[in-house]
């Protein structure tokens, strides 16, 4: 999808102690002109936005692009987070580089929105992009913010430590309204977090518009031509599960010996810094070793979307096989099931609500042989593939990016509307804000070494 940039304040705006690096269901129009409720007066979303490369940044961007197309006379900008040393060559609009583990940074965000002219803060929450303990930083930006807030969490932990537990319910407290992408996100934050649910907003993991086309359309574009095509897609980490499909393949090799198994992605970048490529050596050593390495390829890169589009598109089985249950939501999942493709995944949350009602094949978690044997069947019945995955491409007509806009509009306009009525469940005061930072700080590690115990969002 194109970028739509929007007209934002006109006239510089000041440096920060060199924190801040500054640049130039469908809401009826009435909402946009006039009425208390309008948003023209700016929406600030804040999170990882690209070339940063992770799925929150791809989101981010993918957000914020939906929104521009779909109402154009939205002023929107965004407070982008850099990770420590880094430097990003972001679009216009970016508007402030916040600094991960600065804590003045976050205060110096804040006061750069509460003078701005925005109306409205959309915050990408998930605890290892922010700063602190959990990513309690952030907490010090929401503290100070004198307009709604929206939060959008893409990560909801059925059993979170003690600072994650902390951070997240003070989250809740100071968000206007919270945003989920699945059933299972929205029974934990009611049953974990005591969140009530007519705070909640239920909107699926957006998806670009994708026609529903033939693998081998493809393939010639992608170099796969006359193979079949086996994909997982996204940032490489141990906690994907890839190794088990790998040790799938001499079984589905043997039946059919055209299926080459495509990885496409770059090593996490924290993953990298810390240990540099290993897990991607580990598992081509693993194919070397079960004779299969020439049917393993390896993209080592972040693609781009128009690259996504065509591996995706290529693919004749999508394959997730995440060895975790406490995988809220998976961007990748979401977009294969967008494209129509056939997909078998280990029975994660978000995908064992999206392939429910035959849209995929579920198998257990760390089982190569039920990989393999699903494989198999779907490769040997072509009208059962073929239906699997026209139901996955109808049940997604209902998440595509514009749809998904629209959606986040409304819940927009709802919290400038709740604002002025009782917020009995926000919990205001300096004591309750006190109490929780000595308690996140008397749990922590410094955070120089702290890495959350999340599970990745794909």
């Amino acid at each position: 999808m194109a970028s739509q940039e929007s007209a934002l304040p006109s006239g510089p705006l000041p440096r920060q102690d060199g924190r801040a690096r500054m640049y130039e269901n469908k809401l009826p129009s009435s909402l946009w002109t006039g009425s208390s409720a309008s948003l023209s007066s700016g929406i600030a979303v804040i999170g990882n936005h690209l070339p940063r490369q992770c799925g929150i940044a791809t989101f981010t961007t993918d957000l914020c692009n939906a929104i521009g197309e779909e109402y154009k006379r939205a002023q929107l900008l965004v407070v982008a987070v850099n990770d420590p040393g880094s430097h990003y060559e972001y679009p216009s609009r970016v508007r402030f580089e916040l600094v991960e583990d600065d804590p003045s940074s976050y205060e110096d965000a804040a006061n750069f929105l509460n003078s701005s002219n925005i109306a409205t803060v959309s915050l990408q929450h998930e605890y290892g992009i922010y700063g602190g303990p959990a990513g309690s930083l952030i907490l010090r930006l929401m503290r100070r913010l004198k307009m709604p807030v929206v939060t959008t969490l893409h990560t909801a932990l059925r059993a979170p430590d003690a600072n994650q537990r902390i951070v997240m319910e003070e989250v809740a407290a100071l968000s206007d309204r919270l945003i989920v992408m699945s059933k299972h996100s929205v029974q934990i934050l009611r049953e974990v977090f005591h969140v009530p649910e007519e705070k909640i907003d239920l909107i699926p993991h957006g998806i670009p518009e994708l026609p529903f086309g033939d693998p081998d359309l493809y393939k010639n574009s992608t170099e796969m031509e006359g193979k079949t095509v086996l994909l997982t897609l996204g940032l490489l980490s141990p906690n994907k599960g890839i190794e088990r499909v790998i040790e799938a393949l001499p079984r589905i090799v043997a039946e059919n010996p055209d299926v080459i198994y495509v990885i496409v992605g770059a090593t996490h970048p924290h993953i990298r810094q810390r240990e540099g490529d290993q897990y991607r050596i580990q598992l081509q050593s693993l194919a070397k070793t079960l004779g299969v390495e020439r049917n393993v390829i390896f993209h080592n890169r972040f693609v781009s979307p128009e690259e996504m589009a065509r591996f995706v598109g290529s693919a004749d089985i999508y394959i997730t096989p995440y060895p975790y249950e406490a995988q809220a939501v998976s961007g990748t999942l979401a977009y294969a099931l967008g494209a129509g493709k056939a997909i078998i995944s280990t029975p994660y949350w978000h995908a064992a609500e999206l392939l429910a009602g035959g849209r995929g094949v579920l198998v257990p978690f760390e089982d190569s042989d039920a990989i393999a044997s699903a494989a198999l069947n779907l490769l040997d019945n072509e009208v059962a593939r073929q239906a699997m995955s026209r139901r996955a491409y109808l049940y997604a007509r209902e998440m595509v990016w514009n749809k998904a806009a629209e959606s986040y509009m409304s819940t927009f306009v709802r919290a400038r509307s709740e604002r002025t009525a009782d917020t009995a469940y926000r919990i205001p005061g300096s004591e309750y804000r006190k109490n929780t930072e000595q308690a996140v700080a008397h749990r922590a590690s410094p955070v120089s070494n702290y890495r959350s115990n999340r599970i990745s969002v794909a």
